[in-house]
């Protein structure tokens, strides 16, 4: 069974200091990846180092730069975090290698996404497990933009043929207006006026987003708090399960 797993970068980072891993939250994340069977692919979010680096240049999923200087300061940042999220795993046994986006994703001038999926594919084959992250990649005509952890999650995805869809996130769920947890989304209409933005900065669309794009997947997809990721990853079903019907 194949498993996309996204660590929001807001569980791993403490999200309102620039640049700093919350390491007990990464600890206890890598604790559950140890534990799991299934053929497991990471993405994580960019949390307190991507994101504030995108807004001070002024990058987002749809605005570009030809600001190689910015450019790397987003990338270098992301590198940052995504060593220490490998090297997380990596200390609990797990057979973790990163995946830098900027070298292998690109866009086409319309905004059309290639995040070719077959070194993953390799990768898993091979018994390891794939760390990639949200990043800036070349577009064409816009110098270079964000590819969010959100839309790697789904590509990847639907480029593996995965079974399931995790979003670690720090609420336990996608929330009503009442901020208990829905048990199913099957349509954004019926959520729509319960999600809002994210406090921190955040240049990739929030839960609105990241509900719009699981709803189109087609994958089942659960969306929990990083208290819950042991019991996903063992098979359960916490949280919200987003996924439209049949």
């Amino acid at each position: 069974m194949t498993t996309v797993l996204k660590l929001g970068g807001s569980v791993v980072t403490a999200k309102d200091e620039p640049e700093t891993v919350d390491r007990e939250a990464l600890a206890d994340a890598a604790d559950a990846v140890a534990d799991a069977d299934d053929e497991l692919i990471v993405v994580h979010g960019g949390g307190s180092f991507g994101h504030p680096h995108a807004a001070a240049h002024a990058v987002s999923d749809t605005e570009g730069t030809h600001d190689a200087t910015g450019v790397r300061e987003i990338h270098d940042a992301m590198g940052e975090l995504n060593s220490a999220v490998v090297e997380a795993l990596q200390d609990r046994g797990v057979s973790a290698l990163p995946v830098r986006p900027l070298s292998v994703a690109s866009r086409d001038d319309d905004g059309t996404t290639t995040f070719p999926g077959e070194p993953i594919a390799t990768m898993l084959g091979e018994g390891f497990v794939p760390v990639t992250h949200g990043d800036v990649v070349a577009q064409a005509g816009a110098g270079a933009t964000i590819l969010s952890g959100d839309e790697i999650v789904t590509r990847l995805a639907r480029q593996l043929d995965a079974n399931r869809v995790g979003v670690c996130s720090t609420v336990p769920g996608v929330l009503d207006d009442d901020g208990r947890v829905i048990d199913r989304i099957s349509d954004f209409e019926t959520v729509a006026s319960a999600l809002g933005d994210s406090e921190a900065t955040d240049v990739t669309g929030g839960m609105a987003g990241k509900v719009r794009a699981l709803l189109e997947l087609g994958t089942p997809a659960s969306v929990f708090g990083p208290a819950e990721l042991g019991a996903f990853l063992s098979g359960d079903r916490p949280g919200t399960l987003v996924h439209r019907e049949q």
